[in-house]
């Protein structure tokens, strides 16, 4: 969850005419009994919305680089760096009240404000993804003083 919480964008992964298809996204995502959800908001239509109407598969990436490790050579050099992988199933949600609770998830997460008000009409012409993660992963390369 750290992970998660330090990053602000996150990119999805889904296949668009049998070609993979990964665009960087604002996010917030709620914890619930181990399942992590995200939340994502777009534009009513456009590529990602086609291509998730007829696949809803998808793979969600965040990463952040900590620091840059150097050395004497090319091959010396690495990084450390902290990233989060998951699996789900997006759905678009329909539901006004429910839209408004997920954009409440967004911007808490963006922000870390709450009580937001939005505009129907813009609400009417986006989309929000909501995608429960069935499998996910998170991965650290740590300086050693943080393994203490």
């Amino acid at each position: 969850m750290e992970i998660i919480n330090d990053c602000k964008v996150c990119r999805i992964a889904m296949v668009d005419n049998g070609m993979p298809y990964v665009i960087p996204m604002n996010f917030g995502y709620t914890l619930a009994d181990s399942t992590i959800t995200i939340y994502l908001h777009c534009a009513n239509n456009g590529q990602k919305v086609e291509a998730l109407e007829k696949n809803n598969r998808v793979c969600i990436e965040m990463d952040q680089m900590k620091q840059l490790i150097t050395g004497e050579h090319g091959c010396d050099y690495s990084c450390y760096y902290e990233s989060f992988i998951g699996m789900g199933n997006a759905i678009f949600i329909d539901d006004a009240s429910e839209k408004a609770k997920a954009f409440d998830v967004i911007m808490k997460h963006q922000t870390g404000q709450e009580n937001f008000t939005y505009d129907k009409q813009v609400m009417e012409k986006t989309v929000i993804i909501k995608i429960p993660l069935s499998d996910y992963s998170g991965k650290k390369h740590s300086a050693p003083s943080q393994f203490v």
